[in-house]
């Protein structure tokens, strides 16, 4: 789902200091807490946020769908279970 920005809760549960500190969001169980449940399906969302990615974007001279991707894969890797530190090691592999 694409939204401007992230809500107020979001923005208060993940203590963040601006509404530009976050480009995106998965938001459900992972696969492991799943499988833990007998695989019960629990909604599962990934959010994109628009206007924080489009700062991203003016800032760092990267290309859209460059940003977008990572963000994506980003989010995904959080849905297979991966951890910030999981995916910041296989980016740096």
């Amino acid at each position: 789902m694409v939204q401007e920005f992230p809500d107020e809760d979001v923005i208060r549960d993940m203590d963040l200091e601006s509404e530009f500190d976050i480009l995106g969001l998965f938001q459900g169980s992972d696969l492991a807490a799943r499988a833990g449940r007998g695989g019960q399906p629990e909604p599962t969302m990934i959010f994109l946020y628009r206007r924080p990615i489009l700062d991203y974007w003016a800032e760092h001279k990267i290309a859209l769908g460059d940003v977008i991707r990572h963000v994506v894969i980003h989010e995904i890797g959080h849905h297979f279970g991966l951890s910030d530190e999981d995916m910041e090691k296989i980016e740096e592999g």
